[in-house]
């Protein structure tokens, strides 16, 4: 959404969506956000589309009342970005595919490969 701003109002509009995601509340997070998206809209239509769009996707962590550390690590994409990456790499390693089947395969097998490098998630409390 950002790349569709000049970077002059980059870090300003940036730091205000940060801002509306550190809200506890769903709803006032939703406000803050929505009111960013009505302010850009006369300025910048395209940049208020993609904020718009997947908003309440984005605010799940905040409808579900996710609190403290699990939320800080849920809100962001770097476990499933890294997973990929993994998997990525197992999958380039194959310069001729036979079938459908042996992408799922090795795809499986990538992600079985990151599953070995992931860690217990910050702030998730394990029932004794």
């Amino acid at each position: 959404m950002l790349s569709h701003l000049p970077q002059s109002e980059q870090g300003n509009i940036g730091l205000a969506i940060s801002r509306a995601y550190l809200e506890f509340d769903h709803d006032k997070a939703l406000r803050r956000l929505n009111s960013i998206a009505d302010n850009l809209d006369d300025r910048y239509p395209d940049a208020a589309a993609g904020m718009r769009e997947g908003l309440e996707d984005t605010l799940t962590v905040h409808r579900l009342g996710v609190p403290g550390f699990l939320r800080k690590t849920l809100l962001n994409t770097n476990a499933m970005e890294s997973a990929n990456s993994i998997a990525a790499g197992v999958v380039r390693r194959i310069s001729k595919w036979q079938d459908g089947e042996m992408v799922l395969r090795h795809m499986a097998a990538g992600f079985i490969e990151a599953e070995r490098g992931f860690r217990r998630i910050k702030g998730l409390k394990i029932p004794q």
